[in-house]
């Protein structure tokens, strides 16, 4: 599933190539009998509402809250987009051929925004921009990690909302803190040395530091490189992220943890539906873990490679944990 690079990258995408642009048309073949009287274009009724309503508007610009795409529109309106598990927007010629599409928002310059789509769990709907911020499916989410204001504190705040929640089940919980999900939930805590089972309320001060700080390095530095494709994800304008070859444990069930001196292999584990991967060596499940304990200034991230080389593992970045801050 898309989560906060993925999505910060689409709505980059789409602030510079559809802003100011009219919708003339769109298409759906969406239709679900789930969906009936629910208000989402996998309605037959609701959609023919929401053309009515944004054909003719110009498109303002776009942001993001959490996983979800915001296009503002010159009515007053905002189209709500979640790409869900499988979900990308792309933008290009109308003719161009691209897989799984199931919606078309025909523009003004005479190209399309599509909405592909492989398992059919993207929503799209119509909220008053106005009232965005409260609306259903804004309302209860966490603060942004990469606000400003959201502090190492804050974020020690939002977690102990659920003292004896394990943390990666807390970290992607949403109403918690937003945008973080499966990928970059076990990242962070391959990073700041912290099992994926461990209790938050557990987990010292000074781990909670590491795994702020991290957790807005990792961020930042994903969506700089485009996110991750290891899955489905593409930008705009089709192309692949980078991400998928700097993960550290996501993906790499079976294979030798890449902390030097580490003798651990990468295991995953079921958590909650979902799964988790670390390293049994490094990321120790204990009562409480010791408030000496330090990463090494030796641990790296990975350089990025050029698309081209996409499906090849690259090599560490001359780029030392310790300018994270941790």
């Amino acid at each position: 599933m898309p989560e906060l690079p993925e999505v910060q990258t689409t709505v980059n995408g789409l602030n510079r190539f559809v802003k100011g642009l009219a919708i003339k048309d769109v298409w759906t073949d969406y239709y679900s009998e789930f969906h009936i009287d629910k208000p989402n274009i996998k309605d037959r009724e609701y959609f023919r509402k929401f053309k009515v309503a944004i054909i003719g508007t110009k498109i303002l610009g776009a942001k993001r809250r959490a996983k979800n795409v915001l296009i503002q529109l010159s009515n007053g309106k905002t189209i709500l987009v979640h790409m869900k598990m499988t979900g990308y927007l792309f933008y290009g010629d109308c003719k161009q051929k691209e897989k799984f599409v199931h919606v078309v928002w025909k523009l003004s310059n005479g190209k399309c925004l599509v909405l592909s789509d492989l398992r059919k769990f993207a929503k799209v709907t119509l909220v008053d921009t106005d009232i965005l911020d409260t609306s259903s499916d804004l309302k209860d989410l966490g603060p942004e990690p990469l606000e400003k204001n959201f502090s190492w504190q804050k974020f020690q705040e939002r977690l102990l909302k659920k003292p004896n929640g394990k943390i990666k089940q807390v970290l992607m919980d949403q109403t918690v803190i937003a945008g973080i999900g499966n990928i970059y939930s076990d990242e962070m805590l391959w990073y700041a040395s912290i099992h994926p089972l461990a209790k938050v309320g557990k987990i010292p001060e000074a781990k909670i530091k590491k795994m702020y700080t991290a957790m807005r390095k990792i961020l930042q530095h994903s969506i700089k490189i485009g996110g991750d494709s290891e899955s489905d994800y593409r930008n705009i304008l089709g192309q692949r992220g980078n991400f998928q070859n700097e993960t550290r444990a996501y993906g790499h069930e079976g294979e030798k943890c890449s902390k030097p001196k580490c003798s651990g292999i990468i295991k995953r584990i079921k958590l909650g539906g979902r799964s988790a991967h670390f390293c049994p060596i490094h990321q120790i499940l204990s009562r409480r873990i010791s408030h000496g304990a330090r990463i090494s200034a030796d641990w790296r991230i990975p350089r990025a490679r050029p698309d081209a080389a996409i499906g090849t593992r690259k090599p560490p970045l001359d780029m030392r944990l310790n300018e994270f801050g941790v």
